[in-house]
């Protein structure tokens, strides 16, 4: 009966880590409405941290749950969902800001021009 209730207070530690990050984004996700979505330091910082913070944490997953000694796949997949929710909100204010690449007129670099094949002997007006 010990083992039986060590393990089931395991997996609400599961479950209560799997579901911190949704404490996060509610906290993130107004903070990048407050700061608007023009460029300053204030909403640049905030909507780094709202992409920097998520790739971290579903990288060091296994590493977050490393300490619990009980079978943690189905918290493992709602904290990584918690955090491709967040970082999908972070994706979203970065591009309502116009840092992403989203528009052809970001990649006008890339175009390659081609060059006259015809010439005149007419001199240009000057």
């Amino acid at each position: 009966q010990n083992t039986a209730a060590l393990v089931a207070k395991r997996k609400q530690k599961a479950m209560a880590i799997a579901m911190k990050p949704g404490q996060q984004i509610a906290m993130n996700a107004f903070m990048m409405y407050m700061s608007g979505s023009t460029l300053n330091i204030f909403s640049i910082n905030t909507t780094s941290s709202a992409i920097v913070t998520p790739l971290t944490s579903i990288f060091s997953v296994e590493r977050t749950f490393a300490n619990l000694d009980v079978d943690t796949q189905m918290a493992k997949a709602i904290f990584i969902g918690m955090n491709l929710v967040w970082l999908a909100i972070g994706l979203y204010k970065m591009s309502s800001m116009r840092l992403l690449p989203t528009t052809s007129a970001d990649f006008a670099d890339a175009v390659v021009w081609k060059d006259m094949m015809e010439t005149t002997s007419i001199p240009p007006m000057i």
